[in-house]
C-alpha cells in the first residue's frame, strides 16, 4: 500500500495574502481519496521531528532562535512568511513526516510526503516559504542510523535546491542533483553536486531529454543507495514563478521517467511535493495528483 504522510497542520492558516500556496495541502488529499487512488489507510499522521534529528543539519544556535521565534525582521522576510508557533510547529510536523516516509519506502519501496521539499532551508537560516529542510534531516536520519551509505537527493523544482546544496557541500554520502530554471529564484545560486541551469522557455522535449541522460549519468557513478524525489510542479508553463514551458503532460511524464527508473532498479524513493504556482489550484492539483496516480500505477 502506498504510504502518504499527511497532517492538519500541513493546512496552517495563514494572512490571506499568503494562504494561496497552502491551499493545495488541504485539497490534494481529498482529490486523491475521492478519485480512490489512495484509501483513508494510506494516509499516515506525522510525529514531529526530534531536536536531534533537526540540529544533525541545522546549527543549535538557528534551531533555538527558531524554536523561541527569536528570529530578525530580516531574517523573517527572507521566509516569505509571518513567523508564528504554528508555522515552526507545522515544519517539524513535515520533517517528521518525510524521516517516517523514510521507513515506509524501506520496507515498501517508496513512500510520499503531500508537503515537504523544503529545499531553501539552510543550516544556519530559513528561504523561500522553508524554514527546516525536510529532506536533508531525513537524509540523516538514513545515514546516522546506518541505514544506507549514499543517498541521492533529486531536486527537480523549478528553484535550485540552494539550501540541500550548502548544507550537504562537505558531505560525500549525500549527492545533491538540483535540475532548475537558470535564471529563476535564487539569484546567487549555491554548489549542488549537479546543477542543470535550463533557459527560460525550456519545453518537454529538451526537459526530459536533460534530464534522462543526466539522472543516468549520476546514478551510474555515485551509485546511490536511496532518493529524495523533490517533485515541484512550478515547471509548469502556467506556473506564476516558474518561467518554463513544460506541459502538464511532459510534467507527467517527468514523474513517470523517475518513478519507473528508481523501480526498475529497487531504490527506494520517498517524494515530496515542493512548489506549484499557477494561476488556477485545478492545475496544481492535477499535476500534483498524477505524481500520486503515477506511484500507485508503477509501484502497487
Amino acid at each position: 500500500m502506498l504510504k502518504v504522510a499527511w497532517s492538519k497542520k500541513y493546512c496552517h492558516p495563514l494572512p490571506e495574502n499568503h494562504r494561496f500556496p497552502m491551499i493545495k495541502y488541504e485539497l490534494l488529499p481529498q482529490q486523491l481519496l475521492h478519485e480512490g487512488t489512495i484509501e483513508e489507510d494510506s494516509l499516515f499522521e506525522p510525529r514531529d521531528a526530534f531536536d536531534s534529528e533537526i540540529i544533525c543539519v541545522h546549527t543549535e544556535e538557528y534551531w533555538r532562535r527558531l524554536r523561541g521565534l527569536d528570529l530578525t525582521a530580516s531574517e523573517i522576510r527572507k521566509t516569505g512568511f509571518p513567523l508564528s508557533k504554528e508555522l515552526v510547529d507545522r515544519e517539524i510536523n513535515i520533517a517528521g513526516g518525510t524521516i517516517q516516509c523514510v521507513d515506509f519506502a524501506l520496507k515498501y519501496g517508496m513512500a510520499m510526503n503531500i508537503a515537504g521539499g523544503t529545499h531553501h532551508a539552510f543550516s544556519d537560516r530559513g528561504e523561500g516559504f522553508c524554514l527546516l529542510n525536510d529532506q536533508a534531516i531525513a537524509s540523516m536520519y538514513l545515514i546516522e542510523n546506518n541505514l544506507v551509505d549514499r543517498v541521492l537527493v533529486l531536486d527537480l523544482d523549478v528553484h535550485q535546491g540552494n539550501g540541500s546544496a550548502e548544507i550537504f557541500h562537505d558531505n560525500d554520502q549525500v549527492f545533491t542533483f538540483s535540475m532548475h530554471g537558470e535564471k529563476n529564484y535564487p539569484m546567487h545560486k549555491e554548489q549542488s553536486d549537479l546543477d542543470i541551469g535550463l533557459a527560460d522557455g525550456c519545453a518537454d522535449e529538451l526537459y526530459l531529454s536533460t534530464l534522462q541522460y543526466n539522472l543516468s549519468k549520476v546514478v551510474e557513478s555515485f551509485k546511490p543507495e536511496f532518493v529524495f524525489y523533490q517533485s515541484g510542479v512550478d515547471i509548469l508553463s502556467t506556473d506564476k514563478l516558474g518561467r518554463l514551458d513544460v506541459t502538464i503532460e511532459g510534467c507527467k511524464e517527468r514523474d513517470r521517467m523517475v518513478l519507473q527508473y528508481f523501480k526498475s532498479r529497487e531504490l527506494p524513493l520517498v517524494a515530496c511535493m515542493g512548489g506549484g504556482y499557477s494561476q488556477e489550484i485545478k492545475l496544481i492539483i492535477e499535476s500534483h495528483a498524477n505524481t500520486f496516480r503515477l506511484a500507485q500505477e508503477i509501484y502497487f
